[in-house]
């Protein structure tokens, strides 16, 4: 009796691509985001401190606002650019590299 392994060799390749692949990528996005966040932070801090020796002068108010408006859209769903049909591509490209590539990256994200 004679095993094929050839279809199990084609999911392992895509279970371990999408594993390594999403890894990469949830660690590099983790990364990314702490230093977009140090940069805000500081950028913030130095905001408040030109304001504090009253070189600029910022409308709170208004930032508020604006900033009121855009988390309101976010926490509805209304985002710009997003796809409805984000699930059928996922699943069109199949369940093992996705699956693998959603642990992955949450892996990395959490290493990151």
């Amino acid at each position: 009796m004679v095993i094929d392994i050839a279809p199990l060799a084609t999911t392992a390749t895509s279970i371990g691509f999408g594993g390594i692949t999403g890894f990469l990528i949830g660690y590099a996005i983790k990364k990314v985001m702490k230093i977009m966040l140090v940069v805000l932070g500081l950028l913030f801090v130095a905001v408040i401190a030109l304001e504090y020796q009253k070189l600029i002068s910022v409308n709170w108010n208004k930032i508020q606002t604006g900033l009121s408006s855009t988390l309101g859209n976010v926490t509805n769903g209304q985002i710009p650019g997003t796809h409805e049909n984000i699930a059928a591509t996922m699943s069109n490209i199949g369940i093992p590299l996705t699956g693998s590539l959603t642990a992955g990256f949450v892996l990395g994200f959490l290493r990151g």
